[in-house]
């Protein structure tokens, strides 16, 4: 079922489904009760859930990258360890570094695959897994995002703050670090623009939220922005972002992809969408060897 097919009821009740502890058997079931033009609103329902073995564009034993899982600490965060996804480039380094940053549900297959398309590129990524000190990804979005959601939050950004310090400290990185996340992990980018300061050379938040008004003066990275168009929740807390970017003389682009929806990168589900992934990728891509090469 294509994105078209799908209903924008559905695609709401979809949306609350993953920002809310609204579990995938509610979820299925209120839209169980819409009937579309004789479409049953549950098949739209069951198209718009991830499938993430379909989605892969990069594989593990891909010869460009070298991918493995390693432990760091992380004092301050949930455990004072983290555990992530971390891919090299089988050049010879040292690489810029790129933080990958996942969504509401801890590192699924989906950001994983994000993580080797930097690798591919020539960029030493890591996506760290939030939820690694209370057991990692669970194998599902829906526990993945309950796990996420009960955990204190101040120090599951400390976690990816550490992450952040980790990565560009690695024997493996130039020490020219950027950072890009979805969902969740755009808001989480913006945070890391904030308190990083000058030890983030750039960033890429997709379809986050903003930081506080106040807060924007620390930031120093340079910023590209990419929003979906329909995104009401996002994209009401652009005017004040904007005016206090402004206001500080912050380098930033923000860019409104047409005809998308929130998630419109994610290739695993029907909200994806190819033109607008495609372009908002190679813009991240330039800022990315600008910024850090």
């Amino acid at each position: 079922m294509k994105d078209q097919d799908i209903d924008q009821q559905i695609y709401d009740l979809y949306d609350e489904y993953c920002h809310s502890t609204m579990d995938r058997r509610t979820f299925l079931q209120k839209a169980s009760a819409i009937t579309i033009a004789g479409v049953s609103g549950l098949a739209m329902a069951q198209a718009l859930l991830p499938r993430y073995a379909e989605a892969q564009t990069i594989s593990f034993t891909d010869e460009r990258i070298k991918a493995n899982y390693v432990d760091y600490p992380s004092p301050g965060g949930t455990s004072g360890e983290m555990r992530g996804y971390l891919v090299a480039p089988t050049s010879e380094g040292p690489h810029p570094a790129v933080l990958v940053i996942h969504e509401n549900r801890g590192l699924n297959p989906y950001i994983e695959d994000v993580a080797r398309r930097f690798a591919a590129e020539g960029f030493l990524a890591l996506a760290p897994d939030g939820l690694a000190p209370v057991g990692g990804y669970p194998g599902n979005d829906d526990d993945g995002k309950i796990l996420q959601k009960s955990l204190d939050q101040a120090k599951l950004k400390t976690d990816f703050l550490n992450s952040a310090m980790y990565l560009k400290n690695h024997e493996l990185s130039s020490g020219k670090l950027g950072a890009t996340g979805f969902c969740w992990g755009g808001g989480t980018t913006s945070y890391l623009a904030v308190n990083m300061g000058a030890d983030l050379s750039a960033g890429a938040p997709f379809y986050g939220a903003s930081p506080k008004s106040d807060e924007v003066a620390s930031i120093s990275a340079p910023l590209y922005i990419h929003a979906a168009e329909d995104d009401e929740r996002i994209n009401a807390m652009w005017p004040d972002f904007e005016a206090a970017l402004k206001a500080n003389n912050k380098q930033f682009e923000r860019f409104v992809y047409e005809d998308t929806k929130h998630g419109f990168h994610n290739n695993s589900t029907p909200r994806y969408n190819e033109t607008a992934a495609q372009l908002a990728w190679d813009r991240t891509l330039a800022l990315f060897k600008e910024n850090l090469t």
